[in-house]
């Protein structure tokens, strides 16, 4: 979060599918360029004539027009990045010195070790560039790719694609994913990423590495998938550049194990935990013999103990992996089923046999987790095994996990009752939640704190719910319970009777949200209205809040968003040619001419900072049929929401139609950086995006009609009227002729991937005007902070079809 009055902008990069054609009609003297676009130029130096329209009054430059149709010659000069669906070329060969076109010979290579170019004068040391192109390097140089990198790419980061097949399953099931790197101007690895800490976020729960211990470093190494490793943004409300392709993966559907036939012995709940108690310290992996008779002769039954005994570790493991098959065992793969602590929270002799057949199948899972993990197999033996492993029985191998880190048993006994547990996690998690619910600015906080504390001082935290019991003791599987949990055991504290209303608050509904005493709402990180207010709230274990209150719902109310799928998403083959479309020097060339590259900065700063946007109202209208009763089934009621806008004093509501997603950018370093001439875009101020209908006409082209029926304000007046309405192909005459009728045939809209770009700097409210458009128009976004990220590298950040700052 940052203060009001500092720096902050959105990059909402936005695909633009329609045609540009070029006219042969040059344009007005009053319409010549200025520093907005630089004509496109070919890698031989010679200018393709492109001059540009130049902006009257503040409104934003949305087009511009060629003076002349390009030719074949130009065509085939010109250096361009791969396009979506496009063959790579092959990579030229690159040579090493700086080549000057104006002079045809070649210099020698500029280094920072005091050697001077062909001018004389000498090179210096790579500072922030303030211009373009650096001290004594002339426009008409052409730089080798080793130079290159180091003026316009170094410190920006670098994106991988990567489609990976899922094992055992056909090749139309893939899962899709991204690495990036390469943010440090020194080429060590950063911190700074585009994923959230997990300890700041308090997520550490939400994901479990398949092999070893710690964090995952790559997001296919964590059971739940998609990685929640690599899932929330550092920005709130956004996710990482990775979720945004995995969101694209085809995943095969769950299908039921075989029932292999084999029975484990039958074990008294006393035999049961005596031996949980004894796997505290681990498996007697170095004693094979002593390993056979405690598995053969307590647990399982040996097929061939005569013949052919199973003393090795992979015969063990195989028999433990078949009794595990067996389909009366609990599915934890099952969403539904995530909550273990359910099964175990009631001790009452008329849950005993459930009670019993959790532990039971959780020692099976933990004498085959200790089994995985033993010391005598390699790393790459573990991750080949735990990757052909059933995803149901991966599951089980979870919760084993989580009870060997996270659980002791201190006493034993023959009933449930007798039983006394011990949670490692429980201090940490009543810091957590203490944390969670100030940074929530609890309504009942006091009262609440005080609850927590008395029940800790009785040893009853997890007597309190089946949430609290898991939130306090780590039994919390990866995925996207967490948020749940621990929301769900804040109310369960509270002891304000107003909390009866938020039962049904699940993980099986995520896009929701609720009002809490008619002070706050709180929404899911997924649910629209979430993403889209966050930039005013705190963003923290998987939820946004606090948030405005709304006159729409009961004092304490539960609300389920509806929202529709976009239809903007990336394919396999963006997701695989990321690195090459979206590299800072555009295409592998022989060299690398400096008028290519022109440095971008914002039309403002802070001082320039709208201020004239704020958020009026939190709308949420009842979606739900009028026969339909959605309490009764178990479900809370249906909302359709709209956050309404005072944009210099006129109303301006927008509804959150599309379950859009917002993609925090990679930060980076030694900035600013220089953008290549084919990243295209278009810059607005925020102010003005309420005049940008159907960018890209993705939902079934321009519309004709307002996106609102009151009068708009003053900036859809004079230049802005016209310049909108030819723009996106309104069908207004025009004021004062500003654009003429044939500015949408000379404007280029072949390039599919043009890139919207609002500049929402100052007031946080700004930055929720621009989410609230993407979500009206079903549009995703990249969300930059650009005293992180420089102005221009958000652009080379993104190698799919969608880009934005802000």
């Amino acid at each position: 979060m940052t203060d009001q009055g500092e720096k902050k902008g959105l990059w909402s990069m936005l695909r633009r599918a329609s045609s540009r054609r070029h006219s042969t009609k040059p344009p007005p003297k009053d319409l010549e360029p200025r520093e907005y676009h630089r004509p496109r130029r070919a890698s031989n130096g010679d200018v393709g004539h492109a001059p540009f329209r130049q902006s009257i009054g503040s409104a934003p430059d949305l087009t511009y027009d060629n003076q002349r149709p390009p030719t074949a010659e130009d065509e085939s000069n010109m250096r361009r990045r791969p396009k979506r669906g496009q063959p790579e070329p092959e990579p030229e060969p690159r040579s090493s010195p700086i080549r000057s076109k104006s002079s045809g010979f070649l210099n020698k290579s500029r280094a920072s070790n005091g050697s001077r170019p062909s001018n004389g004068r000498p090179v210096r040391a790579r500072d922030p560039q303030s211009t373009w192109p650096p001290y004594g390097i002339s426009m008409n140089d052409e730089l080798p790719h080793q130079h290159a990198l180091e003026l316009v790419a170094r410190g920006a980061p670098s994106h991988r694609g990567h489609k990976r097949p899922i094992p055992h399953q056909p090749e139309e099931f893939y899962a899709l994913y991204t690495t990036s790197s390469g943010n440090r101007g020194d080429g060590k690895t950063s911190d700074n990423t585009d994923v959230s800490n997990l300890h700041d976020s308090m997520t550490q729960l939400m994901t479990l590495r398949l092999i070893g211990h710690g964090y995952a470093e790559r997001p296919w190494e964590t059971l739940e998938q998609p990685s929640f490793a690599f899932f929330f943004g550092h920005l709130p409300g956004t996710i990482t550049l990775n979720e945004w392709a995995s969101m694209s993966s085809v995943l095969p559907p769950s299908i039921a194990l075989r029932d292999a036939g084999v029975m484990p012995r039958t074990m008294s709940l006393e035999s049961i935990f005596d031996r949980l108690q004894e796997l505290r310290h681990g498996i007697e992996d170095d004693d094979e013999s002593l390993l056979y008779r405690v598995l053969y002769k307590r647990i399982l039954r040996d097929p061939e103990k005569f013949l052919n005994p199973h003393k090795t570790l992979d015969k063990q493991i195989t028999d433990l992996i078949m009794v595990l098959s067996r389909p009366d065992w609990i599915d934890f793969s099952n969403p539904r089923n995530q909550v273990a602590t359910r099964f175990i929270f009631d001790r009452s002799p008329g849950n005993e046999e459930q009670f019993h057949k959790f532990f039971h199948q959780l020692l099976l899972s933990l004498e085959l987790e200790l089994r995985i993990q033993s010391d005598q197999h390699s790393d790459w033996a573990k991750e080949k095994l735990t990757s052909q492993i059933p995803p149901s029985i991966q599951w089980n191998l979870a919760l084993a996990r989580r009870w060997q880190d996270f659980v002791r048993v201190d006493d034993v006994g023959k009933t449930p009752e007798e039983i006394l547990l011990r949670y490692k996690l429980k201090k940490r998690q009543i810091r957590m939640l203490r944390r969670f619910a100030q940074m929530m600015r609890w309504p009942n906080l006091a009262d609440t704190l005080d609850n927590m504390k008395q029940k800790d001082s009785e040893l009853a935290l997890d007597e309190v719910s089946s949430d609290a019991f898991a939130f306090f003791s780590g039994l919390v599987l990866p995925g996207q319970t967490f948020p749940f949990l621990i929301m769900n055991t804040l109310l369960d504290l509270d002891p304000d009777s107003a909390t009866d209303n938020l039962a049904l608050l699940s993980h099986m509904h995520p896009h929701c949200g609720f009002q809490y005493k008619n002070s706050y709402t709180y929404w899911s990180a997924t649910s629209i209205v979430g993403k889209v207010l966050a930039p005013t709230c705190h963003a923290v274990a998987g939820w946004i809040g606090p948030a405005r209150p709304t006159k729409d719902l009961d004092p304490t109310q539960i609300a389920r968003i509806r929202s529709r799928k976009p239809i903007q998403r990336m394919s396999p083959q963006d997701v695989e040619s990321m690195g090459e479309r979206s590299d800072p020097l555009g295409p592998a060339a022989d060299a690398y001419p400096v008028e290519d590259y022109q440095p971008v900065r914002p039309k403002g700063g802070p001082e320039d900072a709208i201020d004239t946007v704020r958020i009026e109202l939190l709308s949420l209208k009842p979606a739900d049929g009028p026969g339909d009763a959605p309490t009764a089934a178990g479900l809370s009621r249906l909302f359709d929401a709209t956050v309404q806008f005072a944009i210099d004093g006129v109303s301006w509501p927008l509804k959150l139609m599309y379950d859009v997603s917002f993609v925090a950018a990679w930060p980076c370093s030694d900035g600013p950086h220089p953008l290549f001439f084919d990243y295209i875009y278009t810059s607005i101020r925020v102010d003005s995006i309420v005049g940008v209908r159907d960018w890209g006409g993705l939902y079934g082209g321009p519309q004709l009609h307002s996106v609102r029926s009151s009068p708009g304000p003053g900036m859809m007046r004079g230049p802005y009227r016209d310049m909108f309405s030819q723009s996106f192909n309104h069908n207004h005459a025009p004021l004062n002729g500003f654009m003429q009728t044939g500015a949408l045939e000379e404007e280029d809209e072949n390039d599919d991937e043009k890139v919207l770009v609002v500049e929402a700097f100052g007031v946080r409210d700004n930055e929720v005007l621009a989410r609230a458009w993407c979500s009206h128009w079903g549009l995703s976004a990249v969300v930059a902070d650009i005293r992180r990220t420089w102005y221009s590298v958000s652009r080379l950040a993104m190698g799919c079809d969608m880009d934005c700052r802000e």
